[in-house]
């Protein structure tokens, strides 16, 4: 149990203290005073390493399966002896552009917070720290601990949410650049783009019913004190939803504008095609003609007869260029 135990402590009036190694004599004493709780931290543990721990706080199997299968939405969940959180917090890769969902469960009942986490999107060391010198919040138990890792999750998600819009102010200024590059797949590198929008967004968006519970009465092991918090929490996912649902529809406006673009300039090659080979046209014909193997052909033995062909193929074809070239076509 030590290589996935990240952190276990005691929480007494707000502050962290010294408690037994072994965190079943932990959470006997956290329990024992009345006023404490024990908050432990695990990574990825296995179904044998989560045996104990489930044995000692009478978590719930289908809960302890959630938390070891890690491939759940965010959801809120209550049952007899406690509830349980799934959060999904996302990485951001900026090179790779790229977004990366990770699994955190959060379990709290009488006394006692564990915490089970998977994969690198993770905010708990910070949000440990950050907490221990919050002695006020510390103060409404279990639940305060619930609050802050929510809190991380959803800051962090405003976090990505900016990033992900500079990202595409950048791919709309290449997409609506007067010449853009060739070769540069665009469609596909917005199609991409939304992927990973809908990945972000698979992680925030269920989020909220969860929240929204949190704020009301009637959700057992929540701390009275603690409803004002999730209900800020529950307005800053509400933004981060919002943001997440515009870059959505404005890749859908940018691929929309894109394809678009490229009919147009299909149809400017086009024309541009057209008109050039209807000025090939003319002298082709008129070579065509005079190439037939016939006795009798007008001009054939007057001495300008060559030079005139020639220049009336120079005449048609400076009359057409001139032509299209008003009308746009070249």
């Amino acid at each position: 149990m030590r290589s996935v135990i990240v952190d276990c402590a005691i929480y007494r009036d707000g502050a962290r203290t010294e408690g037994p190694a072994d965190f079943s004599d932990a959470l006997d004493e956290a329990r024992a005073s009345g006023d404490a709780f024990l908050w432990i931290g695990l990574h990825e543990p296995t179904e044998k390493e989560f045996e104990l721990v489930t044995s000692e706080f009478g978590l719930h199997p289908l809960a302890v399966e959630d938390a070891l299968c890690a491939h759940q939405r965010p959801k809120l969940e209550v049952y007899d002896d406690s509830l349980f959180l799934v959060l999904k917090p996302v990485r951001y890769d900026d090179e790779a552009g790229t977004v990366t969902a990770g699994e955190l469960m959060v379990f709290v009942g009488d006394s006692f917070v564990v915490t089970v986490r998977h994969g690198e999107a993770n905010p708990l060391g910070s949000v440990r720290d950050r907490l221990e010198k919050m002695p006020e919040v510390l103060q409404h138990g279990p639940t305060a601990v619930m609050y802050a890792v929510s809190d991380a999750v959803v800051d962090h998600y405003l976090d990505v949410a900016d990033d992900l819009h500079e990202d595409l102010e950048e791919l709309e200024t290449e997409v609506f650049a007067p010449n853009p590059g060739a070769g540069q797949n665009t469609a596909g590198r917005i199609y991409a783009f939304k992927r990973e929008v809908m990945e972000f967004r698979r992680s925030a968006g269920p989020l909220g019913e969860p929240m929204e519970r949190l704020t009301g009465a009637g959700v057992p092991f929540v701390h009275e004190g603690s409803r004002p918090f999730f209900r800020d929490v529950s307005d800053h996912l509400t933004r981060v939803n919002e943001h997440v649902e515009g870059l959505d529809r404005l890749l859908s406006d940018i691929l929309s504008a894109h394809l678009a673009q490229m009919g147009v300039r299909q149809n400017d090659d086009m024309r541009k095609i057209s008109a050039w080979a209807a000025m090939a046209a003319v002298p082709t014909m008129i070579a065509g003609i005079y190439g037939m193997n016939f006795t009798h052909m007008p001009e054939l033995r007057q001495p300008w007869g060559y030079p005139g062909v020639i220049v009336l193929m120079a005449g048609v074809i400076a009359v057409l260029y001139r032509w299209f070239k008003r009308r746009g076509w070249l």
